[in-house]
């Protein structure tokens, strides 16, 4: 099974960068099911049904979230009716949506997604990975789904690496989120679990974390509260990672970063090209 994630989509930017090339890549490397972080997606502050639509229809099977998650307070809404979308699964009992989603992949297989969200240097909620836990145990990987993704969204690179040698071995992918820069450190876990401290972003890269460059520098500089941030506008990049993985086992055999646009140095799984 070949699966994509792609990390925080942020502004028009990335909603574009992502409308534009993930069509065609779905064709070009055969992928089976594809998941995004939409959490940035409306001008880098939450997301809104007419937006989750588009992502959907732009070919994503499932858009997680992650701390912005309630910015555009239609969210809390629309996420009831739309089971492709998840939120944290580490928010306490009550919140509305959920945070797992089980889909069909294209070709046939049950792809579990899980989304938690971090605690360390974060808004803290209950604890991810006990979260993470029982949604294994209720679709674990091999017995019920033929492949489990989770999006850690979390600032921390110890407590994503914790969650990705926790998980090793009972998912097939465990990538973070949030911080917006994409790590090199995308490999297979001894037991057989993909991952990625962080996925990086789909927006503008000639920005700071995907926001106009003024106002963030002038925060540092004056230390005072100043205008609202605003999503960068030039041409945006792809960033995420791609797996293939057993149709046995649900453990990945191949991983690769993707990086497709400027600023930063391409990277994609060419074995999928030939």
């Amino acid at each position: 099974m070949r699966l994509l994630f792609l990390g925080d989509i942020v502004g028009r930017a990335g909603r574009q960068a992502v409308l534009d090339r993930l069509p065609g890549l779905r064709q070009r490397w055969n992928l089976d099911c594809v998941v995004i972080n939409g959490e940035n997606a409306a001008g880098g502050f939450g997301i809104t049904e007419a937006i989750c639509d588009e992502i959907l229809a732009a070919g994503a099977d499932v858009i997680t979230l992650g701390n912005h998650s309630w910015d555009q307070r239609e969210a809390l809404v629309f996420i009831e009716r739309q089971p492709r979308l998840i939120r944290p699964a580490n928010y306490p009992p009550g919140t509305p949506g959920r945070g797992a989603a089980v889909v069909e992949a294209r070709n046939g297989a049950r792809v579990l997604v899980v989304n938690v969200m971090g605690r360390l240097f974060m808004d803290p909620l209950d604890d991810p990975f006990a979260a993470v836990e029982r949604e294994l145990s209720a679709c674990p990987l091999r017995d019920v789904a033929d492949a489990v993704v989770v999006d850690f969204h979390a600032e921390a690179t110890s407590e994503k690496l914790a969650m990705g040698y926790f998980l090793d071995g009972r998912a097939s992918l465990v990538v973070g989120t949030h911080t917006h820069v994409p790590t090199a450190d995308t490999r297979i876990l001894p037991g057989g679990t993909a991952y990625q401290s962080d996925a990086g972003m789909c927006g503008d890269y000639d920005s700071i974390l995907g926001m106009q460059k003024d106002e963030s520098i002038r925060r540092f500089l004056q230390k005072t509260p100043g205008s609202r941030l605003e999503a960068a506008l030039g041409q945006g990049t792809l960033s995420g990672i791609a797996v293939e993985t057993d149709d046995v086992s649900g453990l990945a055999k191949s991983v690769s970063a993707v990086r497709l646009g400027p600023e930063l140095d391409q990277a994609w799984p060419t074995a999928w090209d030939s």
